[in-house]
């Protein structure tokens, strides 16, 4: 590879990590030529993008970046590929622990970025899973506005009810 590919490579990666708010960076390098088209398959289906890098490529791309991302230095050994997702932080997380849920070991992750919070080792996957999307907390959010309303809605209606009938009852014996 010249050096004006390079170049060219680290300027898109840079590009892609500047406008995606949520990467994964994995180790695959064990893994077989099918295994890692399955897990391609599988990141394509759920609108997940997965591509290998260089180390050094990757680590150019990253210093570009208007965020502190020097703890993904030290990851960044071995065979190295990014997943990246524009919808959810976790879904990536979601995507490797369903692959592994197949009898896969692998990918195996090494590090995150989710909203300029850096995640570090594999010991983080089930904690990047349970990650509510940004659609699951507005959910969320108003699920618990709405509840207090309709408790004062339904203690209204059947207060109501139950004082127009003491009234109905009052005017009945008058």
């Amino acid at each position: 590879m010249t050096r004006e590919e390079k170049e060219i490579i680290v300027k898109d990666l840079s590009e892609k990590l500047a406008n995606t708010n949520y990467f994964y960076i994995t180790d695959a390098s064990t893994m077989s030529v099918a295994g890692i088209n399955a897990f391609r398959r599988m990141a394509f289906d759920r609108g997940i993008e997965y591509k290998v890098y260089k180390n050094t490529l990757i680590k150019k791309a990253l210093d570009t970046l208007e965020a502190d991302t020097s703890a993904l230095d030290d990851v960044l050994k071995g065979a190295s590929g990014i997943l990246f997702s524009k919808e959810s932080g976790n879904a990536p997380a979601k995507l490797i622990q369903d692959f592994r849920k197949k009898g896969n070991t692998l990918p195996l992750l090494k590090g995150a970025f989710i909203d300029s919070g850096i995640f570090i080792g594999e010991e983080q996957l089930k904690t990047l899973s349970e990650i509510k999307s940004k659609d699951e907390l507005i959910g969320e959010i108003i699920g618990l506005l709405q509840s207090p309303a309709k408790n004062v809605v339904s203690a209204l209606q059947s207060s109501g009810g139950k004082l127009a009938g003491i009234l109905k009852t009052l005017s009945e014996k008058e």
